[in-house]
């Protein structure tokens, strides 16, 4: 999202910005927690997958 404030712009421009910046759409992250059951360490799988380059 691009917001312009462009100079000279009155209070209410200003406020409609402040309030647009103010709204924030996020991801719920905390549902996908556990989410995942591993059998081995997650370091030793990455460990793997970077090993695949060489």
């Amino acid at each position: 999202m691009v917001l312009v404030l462009k100079k000279g712009a009155n209070k209410k421009e200003m406020d409609n910005i402040s309030a647009k910046l103010q709204v924030s759409k996020g991801v719920d992250t905390k549902k996908y927690c556990g989410s995942i059951k591993l059998k081995e360490d997650p370091l030793v799988i990455q460990k793997q997958m970077r090993d695949e380059w060489e």
